[in-house]
């Protein structure tokens, strides 16, 4: 076999691997899989050999058929839906003000210098104490679930905008003021502009903090949500019902960030795009 036979061989077999070999997202869902489908399955033996205490530590399909029976229920969107529009109000509330606030005390130094020590001592309050101080304030209804939402989305917003505000380019800056902007046209063409990342990158976070604001307050006091679900079936000593809805929960958060996402990469279309299908 000739030199040249034998590279075409070469070449024909690398560009048959290449072309069976799995595309990097591809391998990285299959990974996925397989270990949630490896946990779940050694959850589901240890309960099945009696490892596992089921009163303690429900079997996964256990979980799944109450979830399937919750699923065809009416009360169970009823609770979705209110869960989402105290999430929803939360987050747009908390992300507005958060926004408006950090923009304030990024432009204004001396604003800043006389909140600052105010601001450091209520960050320091671990948000979800103020749930029982809502409750009492506003009641079980819907005003002390997005009051708390509204608190713990809202330094979120404020750090990042402050931060994006602070961090803006001297550069661009000074240029901007030597062509005479106005506050305005600098507040619209370069503080805006160098915090609009730090805002968008931290909507994924807030969108969190929003539903845990939400599901906590529920948890301590109300008539209706996926907090009350599962402060319910904990108050019966329901394991099962407990894990339902912490994994209904768990969908509920995920689909939100994906749109959270979503939304995040429509506005974000400058950012230079990475691709991690080059990656080992």
């Amino acid at each position: 076999m000739s030199i040249s036979d034998t590279t075409a061989s070469v070449d024909t077999q690398r560009a048959a691997g290449a072309s069976v070999r799995l595309p990097y997202r591809a391998k990285v869902h299959f990974a996925q899989v397989a270990i949630l489908v490896g946990f779940l399955g050694l959850w589901e033996s240890g309960v099945r050999s009696a490892l596992l205490d089921p009163f303690f530590f429900p079997a996964p399909s256990a979980i799944v058929l109450r979830v399937f029976e919750w699923v065809q229920t009416r009360e169970l969107w009823t609770d979705l839906g209110i869960t989402l529009l105290e999430t929803v109000l939360s987050f747009v509330i908390g992300i507005t003000a958060g926004t408006v606030l950090g923009v304030w005390l990024g432009l204004s130094k001396f604003a800043s210098d006389v909140f600052q020590p105010f601001i450091k001592v209520f960050n320091a309050i671990p948000r979800v104490l103020l749930a029982p101080i809502f409750v009492i304030w506003f009641g079980i209804g819907l005003a002390s679930k997005v009051a708390l939402g509204v608190m713990i989305v809202l330094f979120i917003a404020f750090f990042n905008t402050y931060q994006g505000v602070r961090e803006v380019n001297p550069v661009v800056l000074a240029n901007a003021r030597l062509l005479k902007a106005s506050k305005l046209a600098l507040l619209r063409h370069v503080y805006l502009p160098s915090a609009t990342s730090f805002i968008l990158s931290s909507l994924r976070v807030s969108v969190g903090m929003a539903v845990l604001g939400a599901v906590v307050a529920e948890y301590l006091g109300s008539s209706y949500g996926l907090g009350n679900r599962i402060g319910q079936a904990e108050g019966v000593m329901d394991a099962t019902g407990v894990f339902a809805g912490l994994v209904i929960l768990s969908v509920f958060v995920v689909v939100l960030d994906g749109l959270v996402d979503r939304l995040e990469k429509r506005l974000l279309v400058w950012r230079p795009a990475s691709h991690p299908e080059h990656e080992a």
